[in-house]
């Protein structure tokens, strides 16, 4: 991660001027600098970051790059559906289709669903996007096992990472094989240290240089492999610890707004961003609030197992949509607050609730 944090250094002063010319076209509601929401990829893109670790997992509270996961609230509660919501969707239909997930979550039927109801929901979905990545595992494998012999090694990764970059596989296979100099910039030279660290992480003891379909899933998915989800919380933790004591505090949290803003609409999404990561330092992840976050804080809270983050997640939903104060969601709650567990906003939901229910 070294590489990282010097290309953040370095790219600092570029990045803050350019977001100063995006933020005239973006929403105010919208985070600075986070650009790994999952609706916001493109096919292609997708398609040529197969074979990288993505920044983004479905289903985790954090990025890899430490940003918060914008679209959290509606992966643990949509799980694969979550494409079906879009800005753009039918509202009726999406009202439907809302009010079919409404019918599953409340188990007892009592047309009401309760902290532990959503719970075991949300462990559901969260189970949903494991399905997904392990099956998306299967294509990504397959394109680095060039032999079909149900291994990877590194040097077979790396020739598929250059050829994704635009370098010329066999010429790049050619080189590695005769041990010659690759003549890589110096950025791609850096993003390949930064893999092979994983890569080695990823290696199941006793390490063999190479991986495996499930080995490889931990490299792509980190979520999946207590040991790489630890290593991916020490990823994080080095990159936004700036006084090396392998802890966080608040300033080290919040120290990543993009900092120059040149607008009040500017202004308040650097507020909202503090306002933001604030609130999840000090009632989420800082779990016995001493002002520290440890990295075992830190892994706790990014795990997607843990059951009680689970309930912790279910309570706080409940808490935005309970109008009534009764610690339960009804199904208008939710309809209500659609664009909050969804991603898009329903229009005169009341008027149909009751014929569609």
């Amino acid at each position: 991660m070294a590489f990282w944090r010097k290309r953040w250094s370095r790219n600092l002063l570029a990045v803050s001027l350019s977001v100063c010319v995006l933020l005239r076209s973006v929403d105010v509601d919208a985070r600075p600098a986070n650009m790994s929401s999952s609706k916001n990829k493109s096919q292609a893109g997708k398609e040529e970051n197969e074979i990288l670790p993505p920044d983004h997992l479905n289903g985790l509270k954090m990025e890899r790059d430490g940003h918060l996961n914008k679209d959290f609230h509606q992966e643990v509660f949509l799980g694969k559906d979550m494409e079906e919501f879009d800005e753009d969707s039918e509202p009726r239909r999406n009202r439907k289709k809302l009010i079919e997930i409404f019918t599953k979550v409340d188990v007892n039927r009592d047309n009401s669903v309760s902290s532990k109801e959503l719970q075991e929901w949300i462990m559901e979905k969260t189970k949903e996007h494991f399905q997904e990545a392990m099956k998306e595992n299967k294509n990504s494998f397959s394109a680095v096992d060039p032999d079909g012999d149900g291994y990877v090694t590194w040097n077979e990764y790396k020739i598929k990472f250059l050829a994704s970059k635009g370098f010329d596989e066999k010429e790049m296979a050619d080189k590695i094989k005769l041990k010659e100099d690759l003549k890589l910039d110096e950025e791609t030279q850096e993003v390949l240290e930064s893999l092979r660290d994983r890569w080695v992480q990823a290696d199941s003891p006793p390490p063999d240089q190479r991986l495996d379909e499930e080995e490889f899933l931990s490299f792509l998915h980190p979520e999946h492999s207590k040991g790489m989800l630890k290593y991916m919380v020490k990823e994080i933790v080095r990159d936004l610890d700036q006084d090396n004591d392998f802890k966080l505090t608040l300033s080290e949290f919040i120290s990543l707004p993009v900092g120059t803003v040149e607008n009040q609409q500017g202004q308040d999404i650097d507020d909202d961003w503090v306002k933001e990561r604030r609130n999840e330092f000090e009632k989420v992840i800082d779990s016995n609030h001493d002002s520290i976050v440890t990295m075992k804080e830190l892994e706790e809270y990014m795990d997607p197992m843990n059951e009680h983050n689970a309930l912790n997640e279910a309570k706080q939903m409940i808490a935005v949509a309970d109008e009534n104060q009764n610690h339960q969601l009804e199904l208008e709650e939710i309809l209500r607050y659609s664009e909050y567990f969804t991603g898009s906003k329903l229009m005169d939901y009341a008027r149909n609730v009751h014929e569609e229910f």
